[in-house]
């Protein structure tokens, strides 16, 4: 009987562990709310299911809804999964209402959220819905830091971008950086961004239009937790309201919203100490590592390269190289750095070398010894070393040092790194520049009777260019529309130079026009309101199509800046300031 208990005590146990394992659940943004405000609730739970029955949301309307989104993830090996049906209500009136329970079916069993209780209140002071523009600016729009890896390793490179979340209800017509992180505790390295693109994504469940406005790439400098510092911006929101124009179209006003990214924290581990070598210089990545000579066979005072080359991926330019041991017959000179690194989202990568420059003085061979290079690999997280293989130098001919180095003598006390002082030895020279003996009169040469017919020859094209910029003095209105394309490439030279570069380019296009004007109009930059410039170019009988279009390039200048924009719309706008500043200088 007892053993009957016992095992019908267990069974239960395991069915009720298995119970548990699986969690569905209500939550809501708010339990009392007013009536002029809006609910979200989330129905989430740990496990996927079928026939998800939501409850019939009395006392509330649905007005957005259902949102569904999932997270998968694996943690320590562990897996963490969570689904979550969304949905947004509008309470009908006052009162206190029941969000009832919403069922779903996962393995075969149904599973029932709990009642969650709402009280619904009088209108609030400041509502939080469709009526406040800055409530729904401050919802609507998110700055967002994604970090690749929050436990790097010291010295292991992890990406940091930022992205701006705008939903489709509201639209972003102006933004700049406020402040920007120092990133005072990493090496980092900037992700040149060519052209800001706009991508369709999601955020919290919700579907978000967003852009990438930064990348960057940090290297951990210290161990522990390291704060990265908010990237902060000011940006201009449009928000669409309830009020139409005459012809139907909604009106939207427009919010100054300061939104950042917030801090973010990294846990900076340190590298193992176990297994690691006495020459690590901090190398952490994945490297190729060898030692090259470009000649192996030369005569006493002849120069070779000997090159320290160190490539593949990882923090390039945060180690020293190791450095080459010669024997005593050959004279070193201080190495060439090199460095071929290029920095994307995954790193660096590329090669990094020392080039020496190595004299033989005497006949003999000279061994280079083996170097050795040790790195922490962080794919396999443990510590590599790669040993160059040795090099021969042969000397053939020269002064006869005494006996042939061998291995044994490479490493003499003796030895000094030499540092060349005036013409220790010189090099042979390739080029004799050598010089005739017999020499060449110039009398009657060549050259001579050259410069003695040239000065005849040159009157006629004297002539015929005398009058040719006679007929072009003579045009006045070609000598006008010259001027006037000179002066409009000469204000717009600046804008050339940045074409490609957006931001650049609209701000030299745009002091580019303001400098035209003062020219022309004689008036300062505090009185150029567009009105003004439109009245006084109607003053000075510019037709209205070309007054206009420069209006138009102004508002494009202030626009363009903060808005995505391609090469071809750039160059578009800049012919076409070059046409309209060529066509009211021709009219002034």
């Amino acid at each position: 009987m007892k053993l009957k208990l016992i095992f019908l005590t267990l069974l239960l146990t395991v069915a009720q562990l298995a119970v548990a394992q699986v969690k569905f659940e209500a939550k809501v943004s708010k339990k009392k709310l007013g009536v002029n405000e809006r609910l979200r609730v989330d129905f989430e739970m740990n496990k996927d299911g079928d026939n998800f029955t939501p409850p019939s949301f009395t006392g509330f309307t649905v007005v957005g809804g259902p949102n569904q989104s999932i997270s998968n993830s694996w943690i320590n090996g562990k897996r963490s999964y969570a689904k979550t049906f969304s949905y947004f209500l509008e309470p009908t009136a006052r009162g206190r209402f029941t969000i009832k329970q919403a069922t779903i079916e996962i393995d075969g069993q149904t599973y029932k959220t709990l009642p969650v209780r709402i009280e619904v209140t009088g209108a609030v002071d400041k509502p939080k819905d469709g009526n406040d523009t800055d409530y729904i600016a401050s919802e609507n729009l998110h700055l967002v830091a994604e970090v690749s890896k929050a436990t790097p390793y010291l010295n292991e490179a992890i990406t940091v971008v930022y992205k701006l979340y705008v939903s489709p209800r509201i639209s972003v017509s102006n933004w700049r950086e406020l402040d920007s992180p120092t990133y005072s505790d990493f090496w980092s390295q900037a992700i040149d961004m060519k052209q800001l693109k706009i991508e369709n994504g999601t955020y919290d469940g919700e579907p978000y239009r967003y852009v990438v406005l930064r990348k960057t790439v940090l290297y951990p400098q210290k161990t522990g937790k390291l704060n990265i510092e908010p990237l902060t911006l000011t940006v201009s929101v449009d928000v669409p309201t309830k009020r139409r124009d005459i012809f139907g179209g909604r009106l939207y006003s427009t919010v100054n919203k300061t939104v950042a990214a917030g801090n973010r924290t990294i846990n900076v581990k340190p590298l193992p100490e176990q297994g690691k070598p006495d020459d690590f210089s901090g190398a952490v990545g994945s490297f190729d590592f060898k030692v090259t000579a470009n000649k192996t066979q030369l005569d006493a005072t002849e120069s070779l390269e000997a090159k320290v080359l160190v490539s593949g991926n990882g923090n390039l330019k945060l180690f020293d190289l190791p450095k080459l041991s010669v024997p005593n017959g050959l004279e070193q000179y201080e190495p060439e750095h090199n460095e071929r690194v290029r920095t994307n989202l995954t790193g660096m990568g590329g090669n990094i070398s020392d080039t020496y420059t190595l004299v033989p003085q005497f006949k003999g061979k000279y061994p280079i010894p083996s170097v050795s290079f040790s790195y922490f690999d962080l794919k396999t997280e443990t510590y590599k070393r790669i040993t160059s293989d040795e090099i021969v130098i042969n000397v053939k001919t020269g002064p006869d040092g005494g006996e042939v180095v061998t291995s044994e003598t490479t490493l003499g006390t003796g030895k000094k790194l030499v540092t060349q002082t005036g013409n220790q030895f010189r090099f042979l020279k390739l080029n004799a520049n050598l010089t005739s003996v017999k020499k060449e009169h110039f009398f009657k040469s060549t050259a001579y009777w050259v410069s003695l017919t040239a000065p005849l020859l040159a009157i006629p094209l004297f002539l015929f260019f005398g009058k040719k910029r006679e007929e072009r003095l003579s045009d006045v209105a070609g000598n006008r529309v010259r001027k006037a394309d000179k002066l409009a490439r000469k204000y717009l030279s600046e804008a050339r130079k940045n074409l490609g570069n957006q931001k650049e380019f609209y701000i030299a296009m745009e002091r580019a026009l303001h400098n035209y004007l003062k020219a022309k109009l004689q008036i300062q930059t505090s009185d150029m309101s567009k009105d003004r410039i439109q009245r006084l170019l109607k003053e000075r009988d510019v037709q209205d199509t070309t007054a206009i279009e420069f209006i138009g390039l102004l508002e494009s200048c202030e626009f363009a800046r903060y808005t995505p924009s391609s090469t071809s719309a750039m160059q578009q706008d800049y012919d076409k300031a070059s046409r309209v500043i060529a066509a009211i200088d021709k009219q002034l």
